[in-house]
């Protein structure tokens, strides 16, 4: 089964991702992609501690990853590729345009973001990445949770303008 999620979370591995994701898809792996976290062998202990043994954890820098992704995609098991900000998601994709859809489950509140949604906040920056991910043909949706609505871009940009 090919990587079924392509989230963006700025708090990485959290219950959300785990319980609310990870245990109803069945998932077999979460890859966190991020670089300063795959060279940190600290935040890689505390992140792993919140994730189940059935489900391997797999860290691992924008590069790396990008080269692992065509590998994934045909593993048997079900999987999640998490990042922590829109900037790496995007990078991800420009070096290894395979998948077509992102989650936005959690951006938070920072200098320059605007609230979207109670969960995403999203800055000037953020707005024009996502811009691009569309531009190439990525479906871009917010959800917090699979049982959640799926909020399409286009609306989370109208009220980002909105607000």
């Amino acid at each position: 089964m090919p990587v079924e999620l392509f989230r963006v979370d700025d708090r990485l591995i959290h219950g959300q991702v785990v319980v609310g994701w990870a245990k109803p898809m069945n998932a077999g792996f979460i890859m966190l992609v991020d670089d300063s976290v795959a060279e940190n062998a600290w935040e890689q202990d505390l992140y792993s501690l919140a994730v189940p043994p059935n489900i391997e954890l797999v860290f691992a820098t924008v590069a790396a990853a990008a080269d692992q992704l065509p590998i994934l995609e045909r593993d048997s098991r079900r999987g999640i590729v998490l990042t922590g900000d829109v900037q790496t998601m995007a990078r991800l994709h420009e070096r290894s345009p395979t998948f077509s859809e992102v989650n936005l489950g959690g951006l938070h509140t920072a200098p320059g973001r605007v609230a979207c949604l109670r969960y995403v906040y999203l800055s000037e920056g953020d707005e024009a990445q996502l811009g691009e991910l569309a531009a190439r043909g990525v479906r871009v949706t917010a959800q917090d949770l699979p049982v959640s609505r799926q909020t399409p871009l286009a609306e989370l940009l109208a009220r980002r303008k909105a607000s």
